[in-house]
C-alpha cells in the first residue's frame, strides 16, 4: 500500500493520544537501533572533529532548513 503525500502529511501531523505516546516511549531501544545511532555519532565526530566545526555545520544546516521551509507544502 503506497501513501500519497497528503496521507503522509496527515499521519505526521496527527495528535497522538497519551496512551499511544506512552506505548511508543516505553518501547526499549534495540541493540541494532543503539548501534546505528552510535555509528552516526562516530561518523559525525570524524567528519566534524572540533566543537567549532560542529557549530559551523549546525549554523549552515539551520540556514539551509530555513531557506527550504515550506517548499514541500507549496507543491
Amino acid at each position: 500500500m503506497s501513501r500519497t503525500p497528503l496521507d503522509l502529511q496527515a499521519l505526521a501531523n496527527r495528535t497522538l493520544q497519551p496512551a499511544e505516546a506512552r506505548r511508543y516511549l516505553d518501547t526499549p531501544v534495540t541493540d541494532a537501533e543503539r548501534e546505528e545511532v552510535l555509528a552516526l555519532v562516530r561518523w559525525f565526530r570524524r567528519r566534524y572533529p572540533t566543537p567549532l566545526e560542529r557549530l559551523e555545520y549546525v549554523r549552515r544546516a539551520y540556514s539551509r532548513w530555513q531557506r527550504t521551509l515550506g517548499i514541500a507544502a507549496a507543491k
